[in-house]
């Protein structure tokens, strides 16, 4: 079985099927038996009061879930096989909105994913030389702690590209407290039921590898966290890019099976 659970798309400015097919035929031929569609919560005027004050996400907030869940509909009509989700930018403090706007849809499942420590976007190009200004160890404290309470919301079904925060290849050398930083996120993960991806995009990106780091991905399975596989697709070419890297690696420490998830219910099937 193989899934990709974690696609966008964006860069079409529309949620046209038509669009939609171009996925779905490039899901057919990379032997992809799942396909989710998880637009960024953040780009709905729906989600407006849960990232707040950060100009670059209000100058990207355009989209309206009608459209969406029209797309969805049309396709369903259609016979098409495509999954709705929503990837939710994590927000500290915010749980309850998140849950409010979470609950209001009929979402197959619920991507949790950080991409902010306060108004720092730490994947964004234009954000990057916040990097040099900041004590990596503390960047790095920062960011699993919301790793930890993503978790612990229990608002997900499972989280997005578990260490994003490498993805300009900043990264602590003390090794003893980067795995201190794993095995709380882990814990927090096993406890709540929580899944990560296995995400091929950080491939596409200047780290140049795959989410998670090996070490992670194997503290995750000696702990009983579930996978799913991933490739953050923004526009079709990408789905199901690099899954044979993906599969290797899950394989590597241990895995054999990839959650299937269908109205937030999981269901275990063996891997590729």
């Amino acid at each position: 079985m193989l899934t990709d659970y974690h696609v966008h798309m964006i860069e079409s400015g529309d949620f046209s099927v038509d669009y939609l097919k171009k996925y779905l035929e490039q899901a057919r031929n990379r032997g992809i038996d799942e396909l989710g569609i998880s637009e960024h919560a953040y780009m709905f005027y729906e989600s407006k009061n849960i990232i707040t004050n950060n100009e670059w996400v209000e100058n990207r907030r355009k989209l309206h879930m009608k459209d969406y869940l029209a797309m969805f509909e049309a396709a369903q009509k259609e016979g098409l096989a495509v999954k709705m989700s929503i990837e939710m930018d994590y927000t500290p403090g915010k749980e309850k909105e998140m849950e409010a706007f979470i609950n209001q849809y009929p979402f197959d499942y619920v991507i949790g994913s950080i991409h902010w420590l306060g108004d720092w976007g730490i994947d964004l190009a234009i954000h990057r030389s916040e990097y040099d200004k900041r004590d990596i160890n503390e960047v790095y404290e920062a960011y699993f702690d919301q790793v930890v309470t993503l978790a612990e919301s229990k608002l997900f079904d499972f989280i997005g590209h578990i260490d994003l925060v490498k993805i300009f290849k900043y990264k602590p050398t003390d090794q003893q407290f980067l795995e201190q930083q794993y095995d709380r996120a882990v814990s927090a993960l096993a406890k709540s039921g929580t899944s990560i991806e296995i995400s091929t995009a950080g491939i596409r990106k200047p780290v140049g590898e795959i989410y998670p780091d090996p070490v992670l991905l194997k503290k995750c399975y000696e702990a009983g966290v579930s996978i799913v596989l991933s490739s953050d697709a923004h526009q079709p070419l990408h789905v199901g890019e690099d899954y044979d890297k993906a599969i290797a690696l899950a394989k590597s420490v241990g895995y054999t099976e990839v959650q299937v998830i269908t109205q937030r219910k999981k269901e275990a099937s063996p891997l590729g």
